[in-house]
C-alpha cells in the first residue's frame, strides 16, 4: 500500500465520512503529542471508543470502517501505511496485510492548517495591559545592553526574540478584540439582554486599557527614542549574525575547497537576517511613534478606536433601551403626526403644521461654488458675519426651472484643492502645537494649590480649555462624600490629581476669557506623552 503520487491532505473535508476521516486523524494527533508515532487500526479503534464512551447517542465504529478509513487516508496522502511484521508468529501471519500508521508530513500540516484556521475564527482576542508591562520591562533591559560599550550578542538575540513574541501577540490581539467588539456591537454574537449586562464590564475594562496603553504607551515610546539614540542596529546586527550561524548551508556551495562560496552564502543570510529585524523594529516604533501628526502610531489610532468604540457601546445601548421602551420609532412619530393633522382646528393650521413638518415648499437647495468661496477667502471674513453682509451666492436659474445645477456641454473643470489642504494641514500641525504647548504650561512637578496653579500671568485660552476638560475630568470621577479623585483624560495623553483642601476658600484664576472662581484644592496634574513625541 503506498501514499497517492498527488498528496490531497484536505480531500477528506468534503467526503461523505468527514466526521469519521475527522476523528481517525485527532487520534493520530493526540497520539502525536504523547510521542507516539505508529497507531494500529485496533489501536484506533480503542481510542474511538474511549472518546465516545461518555456519548451514549454516538454509535461505536466497527473495525471494519476504521479499516476502510485508514486505507482511503493513506490514498488521499495524511497517512503512511508499513508492514506491521512486529506481531508475526506463523506463515499465516506473514501473509495476512496488516500495517502499522503513522501521519505523512502532509497530514500533519493539514491538522495544524486546520488547527489555526479555527483558532483564528473563533479567536475574540483581549486588550493586552500585561503584554505592555512585558514589553517596556525588555525595552528596559535591551536599553542597558545598548549602553554598554560591549554588549552580550546572546542576550540581545534572547531580548529581541521575547520583545518581537510578545509585540506580535499584543497587536494580533487587539486586532481580534476589535474585531469581535465590532461583532458584539452588531449583535452577531449573542442576545441583546447579554449584551446589556455584559456592557458595563466591558467599558471598564476597555477603559482600564486606555489607561494602560496611556501610561505604558508614553513609556515605551520613551525606551524606543533612547534605543534608536544609543545604537539599537548593533543588537540588531549581533542577532541576525547569530541567527545566520544556524542557517543550512548549501550542499554545492559548501563543498567549495577554498570556502568563499560558503562565506557568501553566509553574508547572505545575514544581510536576510539583519533586513527582517530592522522591518520588525521599524514595526514595533511606528506601533508607539508617531511620526507626524497626519501619520499617528498605532497606539495612539487603537486608544481611539478604543474611545469611539465605549461611544458606540453606549449608544447602542440607548437604542436597545429605547426599543426596549417602546419609544417612538419612525412609523409611530408619522401615526402621531397624522393625529396632528387631524386635530387641527381649521386648513391654516394644518398647512402651518406641514410647512413646521417637511418645509419643502418651496425648495431652496443652496450650494456653495468655487467662485464664491475664493471670494470669501480674498474678503478675509470673520465666522460670524451675517449672509446679508458677505459676497453673495449666484444660484443658477436652472436649478429653479429644472430641478438640476447640471448643464449641458463639457462639464466644469475640477477645482484644485491642493492650498485648501495645505492650509488644513497647516492647521492641524498648530493646533497640535498648541495643545503640546497647554500640556507643558499646565504640567506640574507635584502637587500644587489650585490658587497657584496660574500664576501671576494666568492662564492663555488654548492652556485655560485645556484645564476645563481635565478638571471636569476630576470633578466627574469624584464619589460623593470623598474629597480626593483622579482621572485620565479621554484621549490618554494627561492624568489629574485633585484633593479639596478648604471649600470655603474661594480662589480666582485670571484667563483671558475672565476670571474663574472655585474652592481651594491641592491639583496635580501629570502629562503621559513624552516630550518631543505626538502620539
Amino acid at each position: 500500500m503506498s501514499s497517492a503520487p498527488h498528496p490531497q491532505p484536505f480531500a477528506y473535508l468534503q467526503a461523505p465520512n468527514a466526521v469519521l476521516y475527522g476523528q481517525v486523524l485527532a487520534v493520530f494527533a493526540q497520539a502525536r503529542e504523547r510521542f507516539i508515532v505508529h497507531l494500529r487500526p485496533e489501536d484506533v479503534a480503542a481510542e474511538l471508543r474511549r472518546d465516545t464512551a461518555e456519548d451514549l447517542a454516538s454509535a461505536i465504529v466497527p473495525i471494519e470502517a476504521v479499516g476502510s478509513a485508514l486505507e482511503q487516508l493513506v490514498g488521499w496522502g495524511n497517512l503512511r501505511a508499513d508492514a506491521d511484521t512486529g506481531r508475526v508468529t506463523s506463515v499465516e501471519d506473514f501473509h495476512r496485510a496488516r500495517y502499522l500508521y503513522q501521519l505523512t508530513h502532509h497530514g500533519q500540516a493539514a491538522l495544524r492548517a486546520l488547527a489555526v484556521y479555527e483558532q483564528a475564527l473563533g479567536q475574540r482576542g483581549q486588550l493586552q495591559s500585561v503584554a505592555l508591562a512585558d514589553i517596556a520591562e525588555q525595552l528596559g533591559s535591551l536599553l542597558v545592553l545598548a549602553e554598554h560599550p560591549d554588549p552580550d550578542p546572546g542576550k540581545a538575540h534572547l531580548l529581541l526574540l521575547q520583545i518581537a513574541e510578545r509585540f506580535s501577540s499584543l497587536a494580533d490581539n487587539a486586532q481580534a478584540f476589535m474585531a469581535s467588539l465590532r461583532r458584539t456591537i452588531d449583535f452577531q454574537d449573542g442576545d441583546e439582554a447579554a449584551f446589556i449586562a455584559y456592557k458595563d464590564r466591558l467599558v471598564e475594562y476597555i477603559e482600564r486599557f486606555i489607561a494602560d496603553l496611556a501610561n505604558r504607551g508614553a513609556q515605551i515610546a520613551n525606551l524606543l527614542d533612547r534605543l534608536n539614540a544609543a545604537g539599537v542596529e548593533r543588537l540588531l546586527l549581533a542577532a541576525a549574525q547569530r541567527e545566520a550561524g544556524d542557517a543550512l548551508p548549501d550542499a554545492v556551495r559548501g563543498a567549495d575547497q577554498d570556502g568563499q562560496q560558503t562565506e557568501q552564502a553566509r553574508a547572505a543570510a545575514a544581510n536576510a537576517a539583519l533586513t527582517a529585524w530592522e522591518n520588525r523594529w521599524r514595526g514595533l516604533a511606528d506601533w508607539f511613534l508617531s511620526r507626524s501628526s497626519r501619520q499617528p502610531s498605532q497606539a495612539k489610532l487603537l486608544r481611539g478606536a478604543a474611545v469611539s468604540a465605549i461611544t458606540a457601546l453606549v449608544n447602542t445601548v440607548a437604542a436597545v433601551n429605547e426599543r426596549r421602551g417602546g419609544r417612538s420609532d419612525r412609523s409611530a412619530d408619522f401615526r402621531a403626526l397624522a393625529r396632528f393633522f387631524a386635530q387641527a382646528p381649521d386648513d391654516a393650521a394644518a398647512h402651518r403644521l406641514w410647512r413646521a413638518a417637511f418645509a419643502l415648499t418651496p425648495a431652496r437647495h443652496l450650494t456653495v461654488d468655487t467662485a464664491t468661496e475664493t471670494a470669501w477667502q480674498e474678503a478675509d471674513l470673520p465666522a460670524g458675519t451675517p449672509w446679508a453682509q458677505a459676497p453673495p451666492l449666484e444660484i443658477s436659474p436652472r436649478l429653479r426651472e429644472t430641478g438640476s445645477y447640471e448643464r449641458r456641454g463639457m462639464p466644469n473643470r475640477v477645482a484644485d484643492r491642493a492650498a485648501a489642504r495645505q492650509v488644513l494641514a497647516e492647521q492641524v500641525e498648530l493646533e497640535a502645537a498648541q495643545t503640546a504647548a497647554a500640556r507643558a504650561r499646565l504640567a506640574t512637578d507635584g502637587p500644587v494649590l489650585l490658587s497657584e496653579l496660574a500664576g501671576p500671568d494666568g492662564l492663555d485660552p488654548h492652556a485655560f480649555r485645556l484645564f476645563l476638560a481635565v478638571l471636569g475630568d476630576a470633578l466627574s470621577a469624584r464619589v460623593p462624600g470623598e474629597s480626593e479623585s483622579s482621572a485620565i483624560t479621554g484621549d490618554g495623553t494627561m492624568e489629574v490629581r485633585l484633593k479639596l483642601v478648604d471649600p470655603d476658600t474661594v480662589v480666582r484664576i485670571p484667563t483671558a476669557d475672565g476670571v474663574l472662581h472655585g474652592p481651594e484644592h491641592v491639583i496635580e496634574i501629570i502629562d503621559l506623552v513624552p516630550a518631543g513625541s505626538t502620539a
